[in-house]
């Protein structure tokens, strides 16, 4: 699924790009549905488990961002809480809210397209890449995954534009969300965790009353 370039200046995986297309389309679909312009989708292998928009809006609840709600869903598609061997793909950087729910949900890969310097869960409080979490909490918090940012990104932020190109100007010039004109796409690889002694426990607790 990983095809690595030297640099990673111009990293674009045949399933990543595909999945990321299909992200920003989503992205459409949620501005149609009244939400502002974000769409996400987890994936397992080539195969789509879960893929949502905002529904921060529609269910007056703000704590349904795209990301939190795909994880959800993909939870109770697949049957249980660990989402390890899962791909997250978001137009915009996971938030913090949405960084934490990845790291305890064991999602071993993220790849998003617009950077979030000011909310960001990578570039503003880097919780996708603490190994703090996972080094002290093992039995909570999955190891460090895969990140590739910057994926498709102009495309991304063209939906944004089209859709309010004032409310995207001043969003930009801010520093809220964007990036460079220049191609940016980067890639961080996963570091591997330890699985802790509760987390084990655990684990045998549950094979033992399935």
């Amino acid at each position: 699924m990983l095809m690595k370039s030297d640099g990673y200046d111009n990293y674009a995986p045949s399933l990543d790009t595909q999945m990321m297309e299909r992200c920003i389309r989503l992205s459409e679909i949620s501005i149609e549905q009244g939400e502002l312009p974000f769409g996400a989708l987890i994936c397992r292998d080539e195969a789509i488990v879960a893929e949502t928009t905002n529904q921060v809006i529609n269910d007056a609840d703000i704590t349904r961002h795209a990301e939190i709600v795909a994880i959800s869903k993909a939870q109770k598609i697949l049957g249980h809480r660990d989402l390890t061997g899962c791909t997250l793909y978001s137009t915009v950087e996971p938030c913090v809210m949405c960084a934490y729910a990845v790291r305890e949900a064991r999602v071993s890969r993220v790849v998003f397209s617009i950077r979030s310097p000011l909310m960001g869960g990578l570039s503003k409080w880097n919780v996708l890449r603490d190994s703090e979490l996972s080094h002290h909490l093992p039995e909570v918090f999955g190891s460090v995954p895969e990140v590739v940012s910057g994926l498709l990104r102009r495309e991304a932020e063209r939906v944004w534009s089209a859709w309010n190109p004032l409310f995207w100007s001043a969003i930009k010039f801010n520093g809220y969300m964007g990036g460079e004109e220049k191609s940016d796409c980067s890639h961080l690889p996963a570091i591997p965790g330890r699985r802790g002694l509760l987390r084990r426990i655990f684990a045998l607790h549950g094979r033992r009353h399935a």
